[in-house]
């Protein structure tokens, strides 16, 4: 299961957000700055208020190159 953290303003989110559309892969949104216990269960699971995260199974993976490189092998 896969879970992209993100905020709609944040450079590296958007970087993601256009990789995934490009790459045509489908993943659960959760906007932390619409979604309070999004940004909650960020910081109780991932340790820390960064984004994007993408939960992967229920780990965090953080930085935007990394979640693509990911992405891509999957």
């Amino acid at each position: 299961m896969l879970e992209l953290y993100y905020s709609p303003y944040c450079p590296y989110c958007i970087k993601v957000l256009n990789a995934l559309k490009d790459m045509s892969v489908r993943v659960t949104l959760k906007n932390i700055n619409e979604d309070k216990e999004a940004a909650k269960t960020l910081v109780e699971v991932g340790g820390k208020r960064q984004v994007p995260c993408l939960f992967i199974n229920g780990s965090p993976l953080y930085e935007s190159d990394d979640i693509i490189s990911f992405l891509r092998t999957r």
